[in-house]
């Protein structure tokens, strides 16, 4: 039976961030909030809660898990870009963007693609960031969208209903939406966006952002 923390959506009580996290530390998967819409996270070194996941999502072993980082630094140590992929980078992030890149070592194989390139993110929400920051690396990540249904769950008491035997908790952040992440894809600083969602990309800018 999954357990289900209140968590605010704009000021993470500590104690229960701390508790979610050694829950994702003993193996555990989570259901999440994020700026786009919520997600599902495990450990990122745990084949079993990625293999959870995937019955879960009822997806194959050709599904591509994205990793969900606190920051431009986490994200550098599981991805290589240029220049002038870091200052696209630095103008969209956080927010809700996934950005497809070549993986560097750090990646276990079995998370790469084809192609030898991972999905990474830098969130905007307080509670993912919250959850990232007490876990110290990334969270294994994908999106929350059950066999047969064309969006992500949005409502925390339907997600609890849903998988409470299915997950070890469902953190209630409130409703966070339910379009994608825009995903993008970075070589040497030639950006090709791939599947438009939440964010805008391209002639408008994030606010304060410059690419």
């Amino acid at each position: 039976m999954a357990q289900f923390f209140q968590i605010h959506s704009t000021h993470p009580q500590l104690r229960l961030v701390k508790r979610a996290v050694a829950i994702v530390r003993d193996g555990g998967v989570i259901a999440y909030p994020t700026d786009s819409s919520y997600a599902l996270g495990c450990h990122i070194g745990d084949k079993g809660a990625m293999e959870r996941i995937r019955r879960i999502r009822q997806v194959d072993d050709k599904h591509n898990f994205t990793l969900v980082c606190r920051d431009l630094s986490e994200l550098a140590q599981y991805a290589l870009f240029s220049n002038s992929d870091f200052r696209l980078l630095k103008a969209y992030t956080p927010g809700p963007y996934t950005f497809i890149l070549p993986a560097t070592r750090e990646v276990p194989r079995r998370l790469q693609s084809a192609r030898k390139t991972i999905g990474l993110r830098v969130p905007e929400n307080p509670i993912a960031r919250a959850l990232l920051t007490e876990l110290d690396e990334p969270l294994m990540s994908s999106t929350l969208i059950m066999p047969g249904d064309t969006l992500p769950l949005a409502d925390p008491e339907e997600i609890r209903t849903r998988l409470e035997r299915q997950v070890d908790l469902v953190i209630d952040g409130g409703f966070c939406g339910v379009e994608p992440t825009t995903v993008v894809v970075l070589q040497d600083g030639m950006a090709t966006v791939t599947r438009q969602g939440k964010g805008a990309f391209g002639a408008s800018m994030p606010s304060g952002g410059s690419a």
